[in-house]
C-alpha cells in the first residue's frame, strides 16, 4: 500500500511541470514512514518480550536469603 501510494505521488509529480514534492507531501510521507517504523518496533518488542518470558530461571540453591 505504501509503495502504491509513493508510486502514485511520484507519477503525479512527474506529469506536472513543477517537479518535487511540497512540504505537506513530505509531512505525509514522513508520518507514514514513522507509523510503519513504530509498528515494526512494536512487533519486534513483543516478540522479544514473549521469548524472554519463556526463559525458565531456576531458584537458587540454598533457599531464601
Amino acid at each position: 500500500m505504501l509503495l502504491l501510494f509513493l508510486r502514485t505521488r511520484v507519477d503525479r509529480a512527474q506529469r506536472h511541470s513543477q517537479r518535487g514534492a511540497s512540504a505537506m507531501e513530505f509531512v505525509i510521507i514522513t508520518a507514514v514512514l514513522v507509523a510503519l517504523a513504530a509498528a515494526v518496533g512494536l512487533i519486534i518488542y513483543n516478540l522479544v518480550t514473549d521469548k524472554a518470558d519463556e526463559i525458565n530461571i531456576p531458584d537458587t540453591p540454598g533457599g531464601d536469603l
